[in-house]
């Protein structure tokens, strides 16, 4: 240390201060309370339709129908809640990085107090590990170097120096020791400002849900207007207003779509469930909804793409160059040994610096190094980095010699400079440290000494004779499973984005190495000398952008958007954090990211595990996929209840519908499809199609006709055998019984077709999931248990089948399945 410490704040002030400017925290949350969570849904035109239709049915005597339909509500809200609360509180168990603890001088003593009390003027103690609690000014540092990643996306450390030194909340020390005095707390520090940024920009609309609230008022407006005429038609032709409104209301009750958000909910909700097991954590269920319209996946490099873990990649002794990647273990070549012998020995002993830690890794595995190299010396003097010659030097000494030996490790250029070499070495040296360079690594120079342990040391590094030795090249490795995710994206229509605040030769490197395909390379500085024209053009042909500032990352996303792309982002650091809100879809390292980022982010990896991008985007896609054949398969069988509530009318028949009929079709037949299309694989190939348009609806008008296909199919069996056991003189109980055997067997054959999009016959058995079977086999004991059970099967109006009656019921509702695959393989040929 180079000046006497300070005091210190007294207790008392620092109290006062605490109290006065409040505790040294973010402030940036976006934690909910079970009610705030309760009102989002409560606020939802879904739940407020089914609250209405449920006060109809209520005011209209039919509590039967009325429970149920608020039973729907209480589903999800449940759902919801508890999905939203549960993923709150396992963000809370990984919150860290904003409330370290932190060593501070009070009245002269040394404290060991929570990150969330410290206050400005405190005095810091930081050393090699800790994690920075607030921004502030160097009053001392002996070898001081912080990992800002967090905030510049940067992996090499900064070395931190006197006079004007500063370090910021958040960031680590990897090296050496110091002494701060804080200058900003919570909301002042670089680190608080990057987050209250986040409080300006407005979530994302969900266009599933929007478009599933549209869907929901179409068939609304079409359900109430039918309702209607078919009450007016009702008392036209037959007369009696009583009978007409109970007609209406049948047919309402049909045509109101109030399984639709069940659907969708459980939908959502089981997806992000699955998530969960895969280590992926939803923070938003919205997100699920658009994982599978994912156009461009914007990622940054450190921590992401790379492991932020720095590691040899080459070295270079004289005029040979190894490349490390190539090595086989104990096979470091002779003429390397010394290299790497002396880069360990210009570092820490214990260090906590990714590249020293790099040079330890590689000399532990090839040079027999069991803990340290020479445990017998000692190191006697340490020579520190200064901006003035960007190298450090450590002297160690063994007692025994007349010699101490002395390792220096730095800038190429600083440690050429120490060695005083000849101009031709120079150049030599400087083109092999280029060559290295171009391939995205950082480049240190080691060079090494020999002083008399009797002379005293030299102030300055110098005065001492030093002998060049090489080159070490070091890199952050590529995560090993990135370049097969990238192809995946690519191969799924998905174009990969690196936004990285690294160098440009880092970041073309890192982006060969993945895979990433880019028509050069654009800075910061570039991007910020471009008007709105010129960045969209190279935003849409440019795929790697380097020295990027946190606000160039959002304009990134901001111009992607513009564009017309879908949008996810991921990232750990603090610089991510406004990019990832202003994302479709943010994804965001739970392992080594800020609290703002995960805060910030629609997903959370638990694990930072790139391919659990791709396996998030795969079960975006295979949700929307079985949410799809859903609504198809919802759609068609609503098309029967519709024709059995308007025909009997039309013909002058009896009624074959109540509401207690349409109550056990919603009960047993739709909320219980909804779970086996939400359990199907899905296509083998779904990351082999491109991303689905932001303009192509979650039900084109070929699945609307082929809905209408399938349910007319159904209607038009049903009626027929309707019409025909009544015209054989049978009992209208009986004809209803068979006519709604019929429809149920038909609508439970139509899951096996609408289980995929494919026609093959093979397609109606394989993958068939157990949830299938259950359904399947629940449905037929409860349609067996109506229609057979006196008891029960009085209030339907049912009248017990005989064996060839219940023959003839079930061919005619599992022959259905035959026109189910011609319609399916005429609409796919149009």
């Amino acid at each position: 240390m180079n000046q006497d410490p300070p005091e210190g704040l007294d207790p008392a002030t620092a109290a006062q201060r605490l109290r006065d400017e409040g505790p040294n925290e973010l402030g940036v949350s976006q934690r909910r309370t079970v009610l705030d969570m309760a009102w989002d849904v409560v606020r939802e035109p879904m739940f407020l339709l089914l609250m209405g239709a449920g006060t109809i049915y209520l005011a209209m005597g039919d509590a039967h129908e009325a429970m149920i339909l608020l039973g729907f509500v209480v589903i999800i809200m449940a759902i919801t809640v508890l999905q939203e609360r549960r993923t709150d509180n396992a963000l809370e168990a990984l919150r860290d990085l904003s409330s370290p603890r932190a060593l501070v001088l009070r009245g002269g003593e040394t404290l060991r107090i929570p990150g969330r009390e410290v206050v400005r003027d405190d005095v810091l103690l930081l050393a090699e590990g800790d994690r920075v609690p607030a921004d502030g000014l160097l009053l001392q540092a002996h070898e001081l170097a912080t990992d800002e990643s967090m905030l510049t996306g940067e992996s090499v450390a900064v070395a931190k120096q006197l006079p004007d030194g500063q370090v910021f909340a958040g960031t680590m020390v990897v090296s050496g020791q110091g002494m701060v005095r804080v200058t900003a707390t919570g909301r002042e520090t670089e680190l608080g400002r990057i987050g209250q940024s986040l409080q300006a920009i407005e979530l994302q609309a969900s266009p599933l849900r929007e478009e599933m609230a549209r869907l929901t008022r179409r068939l609304v407006v079409i359900g109430v207007a039918l309702c209607v005429l078919l009450a007016a038609l009702f008392w036209w032709l037959r007369g009696g207003w009583l009978e007409a409104v109970l007609a209406g209301i049948t047919l309402a009750m049909g045509i109101l779509p109030q399984e639709l958000p069940v659907i969708m909910i459980v939908f959502l909700a089981l997806a992000a469930r699955r998530l969960a097991v895969q280590q992926v954590l939803t923070r938003r269920l919205n997100a699920i909804e658009t994982l599978g319209q994912t156009t461009v996946l914007c990622v940054d490099k450190t921590g992401t793409l790379t492991q932020n873990r720095m590691a040899v990649a080459a070295l270079c002794v004289a005029d040979q160059t190894l490349d490390t990647q190539q090595l086989l273990s104990n096979s470091l070549p002779e003429a390397f040994h010394e290299l790497i012998e002396y880069a360990v020995l210009a570092s820490e002993i214990e260090p906590h610096d990714p590249m020293e830690q790099a040079f330890h890794r590689l000399a532990g595995a090839h040079l027999e190094i069991t803990e340290h190299l020479h445990p017998q010396w000692t190191l006697a003097r340490e020579y520190e980095l200064s901006p003035e010659l960007l190298a450090m030097s450590h002297l160690w000494r063994d007692g025994k010699n007349a010699h101490d030996v002395v390792a220096a490790k730095g800038a190429p250029e600083a440690v050429i400079d120490l060695c005083h070499l000849p101009e031709a070495q120079r150049e030599q040296i400087a083109a092999s440290a280029a060559a290295m360079a171009d391939r995205g690594l950082r480049v240190l120079g080691v060079a090494k000494a020999r002083h008399r342990a009797a002379s005293g040391w030299p102030d300055i590094q110098h005065d001492f004779d030093f002998e060049w030795v090489g080159l070490v090249g070091l890199a952050d490795p590529l995560r090993p499973e990135v370049p097969e995710v990238v192809a995946q994206c690519q191969r799924a229509g998905i174009r990969v984005v690196m936004i990285t605040g690294d160098h440009p030769r880092t970041a073309g490197a890192i982006a060969v190495q993945a895979g990433i395909q880019t028509e050069g390379v654009v800075t910061g500085d570039e991007i910020a000398a471009m008007d709105a024209p010129s960045l969209a053009a190279h935003v849409a042909r440019t795929n790697v952008f380097a020295r990027v500032k946190p606000q160039q990352k959002l304009a990134l996303v901001e111009a992607l958007k513009a564009q017309g792309e879908v949008v996810a982002m991921t990232g750990d650091g603090v610089n991510d954090a406004p990019a990832l809100k202003a994302a479709h879809i943010g994804i965001a390292m739970g392992q080594r990211g800020t609290d703002v980022a995960r805060e910030a982010a629609s997903l959370v990896l638990l694990q930072d595990d790139f391919t659990s991008i791709v396996r998030a985007i795969h079960r975006g896609r295979r949700t929307f996929a079985n949410l799809r054949q859903a609504m198809v398969y919802t759609l068609a069988v609503h098309i029967p209840i519709i024709g059995l509530a308007l025909l009997p009318v039309l013909l002058g028949l009896p009624l074959v519908l109540a509401p207690l009929h349409i109550a056990f079709l919603e009960l047993v037949i739709d909320p219980a499809c909804s779970l086996v299309f939400e359990a199907e694989e899905g296509d083998a190939d779904l990351m082999d199609r491109p991303p689905r348009r932001t303009s192509e609806p979650l039900l084109s008008a070929a699945h609307v006709a082929l809905s209408l296909l399938q349910g007319g199919g159904v209607t038009a069996v049903v009626v027929g055998l309707y019409v025909w056991v009544l015209a054989q003189g049978a009992a209208t109980s009986l004809a209803s019984t068979a006519a709604f055997v019929v429809l149920v067997v038909g609508n439970a054959a139509l899951i096996l077709p609408s289980r995929s999009s494919r026609t093959g016959w093979g397609t109606l058995w394989s993958g068939m999931t157990a949830v299938s079977g259950w359904v399947l086999g629940g449905t037929a004991l409860a349609l067996l248990a109506i229609t057979s059970v006196p008891v029960l099967a009085g209030p339907f109006g049912f009248e017990p089948l005989g064996p060839a009656q219940w023959l003839l019921a079930l061919a005619l509702g599992a022959g259905l399945l035959l026109p189910f695959q011609a319609n399916k393989w005429l609409l796919r040929r149009r």
